[in-house]
C-alpha cells in the first residue's frame, strides 16, 4: 500500500470574537492523499470549506486557532510553526494554494513578472534572477501561455482564462507536493472551467504536482475531477467516500439532500427539479448538542438530537450518521 504524502489526523480548529467567543470552524477532520491523488471536498457556503484549507497548510493567523490535531507532508508536522517560517518553510514549496477568487489575487499595479519572481526569492532569496527568468518562461510556456507577453504584462490586461493560468502557474512554481484548489473554476464559463481543469491534470501528470485537494460547492464537477470526495456540513466530515459512492449511492441524509438541491445533467436524472434544503446551518458559537444536521434533516429522529454522531464505516465508505445503512 502506498505511503501517504499528506496527512490530516483530527483536525480541529476555530476562530476567537474580540468578544472572546468561541467558533469551532473545523472539527474532528480525519483524511489523507496519496501521490497522483485527487481529493475533492464538497459543502455548502460557509460550511467551514476555506478554514479548512488554512488548516491545512499550518497557516494559523489570528483570529485563527489550532484546537488540536495534525498536519503531516511526507510523515513531517508542519503545525506549530510561526507565521513567517510557514511562509518559507511550507507554502508554495510543500503545500501550495490555487485561491479563492483567483482572479483578484494577482496585484494590479505589477507585471506578471514581478508577482512571479518575488514568489521564488521568498524562499530563497540569493536565487540568480536571470536564472529566474529563465524558469518563469519554461515553466509559462509549459502551460499553454506566451510567456514573453504574459510575463511582460500586468494582470489587468489579461482575459480570465489567462489570468486563471497565470495563478496556477504561480502557485505551482515551487514544484508543491501538495495543491489545494479552493474553488478554482468560480466564476469561469464553461469552456474555460474545462481547460483549467485540463491544466491542473496534466501538471499532476507532468510531476509537478504531487496530489490535489479541490474545493467546490458544485458536487456533480467533483465527479469529472476527483476519485474520492468528502462532503462537509458545519465543520465536519459527514461523507467521505469514492465518487461513485458519494453521488450515486450516499449513505448520509444531508449528502443526498445536496445533490437534490442541484440541477443534475446526469442521463435519467435532467428533467429533476432541484429541492432547496430548508433551514440553515446551526451557529457554531454555540455548543451544539446531537447532530449538527438534525434540525434539517427530512429523516430525524428523536435521539439525533441528543446524540453525538461519529463517523462509522458503512458500506466501505466513512459516514457520520448512526442510522445510516
Amino acid at each position: 500500500m502506498a505511503t501517504p504524502i499528506f496527512e490530516v489526523e483530527k483536525l480541529r480548529a476555530h476562530y476567537l470574537t474580540r468578544f472572546g467567543t468561541k467558533v469551532q470552524a473545523v472539527d474532528d477532520v480525519s483524511f489523507s492523499l496519496k501521490e497522483g491523488e485527487i481529493l475533492g471536498i464538497a459543502g455548502e457556503s460557509g460550511c467551514g470549506k476555506t478554514t479548512l484549507v488554512s488548516a491545512c497548510m499550518g497557516l494559523y493567523i489570528p483570529p485563527l486557532h489550532l484546537t488540536s490535531g495534525d498536519v503531516k507532508v511526507d510523515g513531517k508536522s508542519i503545525i506549530g510553526m510561526d507565521v513567517e517560517r510557514n511562509r518559507k518553510d511550507v507554502l508554495g514549496k510543500l503545500v501550495s494554494m490555487i485561491p479563492q477568487g483567483a482572479l483578484n489575487s494577482l496585484n494590479p499595479t505589477r507585471k506578471v513578472k514581478d508577482l512571479a519572481t518575488d514568489m521564488i526569492l521568498s524562499h530563497d532569496d540569493k536565487a540568480d534572477k536571470k536564472e529566474i527568468q529563465g524558469l518563469l518562461r519554461q515553466r509559462f510556456e509549459k502551460i499553454g501561455l506566451d510567456a514573453n507577453l504574459v510575463l511582460n504584462s500586468y494582470p489587468i490586461q489579461l482575459p480570465a482564462g489567462m489570468k486563471q493560468r497565470v495563478v496556477i502557474g504561480i502557485s505551482t512554481l515551487m514544484n508543491p507536493r501538495v495543491v489545494i484548489a479552493d474553488e478554482p473554476t468560480s466564476a469561469l464559463d464553461v469552456s474555460t472551467q474545462k481547460s483549467v481543469i485540463r491544466l491542473l491534470f496534466d501538471l499532476m501528470d507532468q510531476g509537478i504536482i504531487g496530489s490535489m485537494l479541490f474545493i467546490t460547492h458544485e458536487l456533480p464537477l467533483l465527479r469529472h475531477v476527483s476519485a474520492r470526495i468528502a462532503v462537509m456540513y458545519a465543520g465536519e466530515f459527514v461523507e467521505l467516500g469514492t465518487t461513485e459512492q458519494v453521488i450515486f449511492d450516499s449513505r448520509q441524509p444531508y449528502t443526498r439532500a445536496l445533490m437534490g438541491s442541484m440541477l443534475s445533467a446526469e442521463p435519467g436524472h435532467k428533467a429533476d427539479k432541484p429541492v432547496a434544503i430548508e433551514g440553515a446551518p446551526p451557529n457554531l458559537a454555540y455548543r451544539i448538542t446531537g447532530c449538527r444536521f438534525a434540525e434539517r434533516c427530512p429523516e430525524v429522529r428523536p435521539d439525533c438530537k441528543q446524540n453525538e454522531q461519529i463517523i462509522r464505516i458503512v458500506k466501505a465508505r466513512e459516514v457520520r450518521c448512526q442510522y445510516a445503512e
